[in-house]
């Protein structure tokens, strides 16, 4: 059952082309009322346009259909498009991360409080091109959430079907913002314990990524809650999963592949689980090097090198290899026991092969 698919679940059935289309149409559309206003706002467009279209994996409007297709939902555009609102709740995430972790990069790019700082430079305008990059990043960010309500009731689904997954996707937008406000609080005051780092794992992305994209999925099929119940049961240990390789890559990840630099996570001080475990396994020296150097923008290359041989040395790296591979076990072990269409049940489990092996 954990043998990788040749073809990923997010292209099968043309998911992640329809994903698109749906996206480039309704930003095609919001970029015309943003001219309407004022041409001063094409650069807004353009940018929301690159960060949405350019870049993303499109693994939430994969587990949000093929929830709706397990629970026996009938394939269709408008619920891809419906589901595609999903991509635009992470961009609003991701902007906002971005500019919270003060963060140089996004898939290889400028990150968008960057964008809008250059482009601030570069006109002469006065006052602060950090501030105003700032100010662009969190109405940018605040943008994209209103416009994945938008795309959720302008995607052509009935009124009763919009209003039963309603609720699902309010609480799950409410999650990722209080899990942003977790983290930066975790950030704040250097609590670091693996308990503390696994809940903000779970609010911040865990829930977000993969439980709520699946029950949105299983609330517009109209499921029973048995089926509810399973892709909880599959959804939360696999998102958990999904972050946890999140923050190995965050520090040990290619920047070919993942677009940030090498260590960025350590630069950032993030408090994760790899981090929280590395801290409690390490000896004094250990824990006083881990500490000064955690959060240090100025961190070079060999100093990103010291820290990691620390967390390897410690057995940080494999407790949370090991951690993935029990997670992701817990999550396939819940499909066991529900009825769910053959074609979904083993696109979720590949889903959860793509999510937790990934290298990007």
């Amino acid at each position: 059952m954990t043998q990788a698919a040749p073809v990923s679940p997010v292209d099968r059935a043309g998911l992640r082309h329809r994903v698109d289309t749906a996206l480039t149409e309704f930003l095609a559309a919001r970029r015309r009322w943003l001219a309407d206003v004022d041409d001063t706002l094409i650069p807004v467009a353009e940018a929301v346009e690159a960060f949405v279209l350019r870049g993303g994996k499109r693994l939430r409007p994969a587990f949000g259909y093929w929830g709706y297709r397990g629970a026996g939902g009938v394939d269709s555009d408008r619920v891809v498009a419906a589901l595609a609102a999903l991509e635009l709740v992470q961009a609003s995430a991701l902007i906002h991360d971005d500019l919270m972790d003060r963060s140089e990069t996004r898939r290889g790019e400028p990150a968008v409080h960057r964008r809008f700082a250059e482009q601030h430079r570069d006109a002469g305008w006065h006052g602060s091109a950090q501030g105003f990059g700032d100010a662009a990043a969190v109405l940018l960010g605040d943008l994209c959430l209103v416009w994945s309500d938008e795309l959720l009731h302008s995607a052509g689904l009935d009124p009763v079907t919009v209003a039963r997954a309603r609720p699902v996707f309010d609480e799950m937008r409410a999650e990722v913002t209080v899990g942003q406000y977790l983290d930066v609080v975790t950030q704040a005051t250097g609590h670091t314990s693996v308990e503390q780092a696994s809940k903000v794992a779970r609010y911040k992305s865990a829930k977000y990524t993969v439980e709520r994209p699946l029950l949105l999925g299983a609330a517009l099929a109209g499921a029973a809650r048995d089926v509810q119940a399973a892709y909880s049961a599959y959804g939360l240990p696999l998102g958990e999963a999904f972050q946890l390789r999140d923050d190995v890559l965050g520090v040990f990840g290619d920047p070919g592949q993942t677009g940030k630099p090498a260590g960025d996570d350590l630069r950032e001080g993030k408090r994760t689980y790899l981090v929280a475990a590395a801290l409690e396994a390490a000896d004094d020296p250990g824990r006083e090097l881990l500490g000064r150097h955690l959060g240090d923008q100025a961190l070079d290359p060999a100093g990103v090198d010291r820290l990691r041989e620390l967390i390897v040395a410690t057995g940080a790296l494999d407790r949370t290899e090991a951690r993935i591979t029990a997670l992701t076990g817990t999550a396939l072990a819940a499909l066991t026991g529900v009825e769910l269409v053959t074609e979904a049940r083993q696109a979720l489990v590949d889903l959860a092969v793509a999510a937790t092996r990934r290298r990007d």
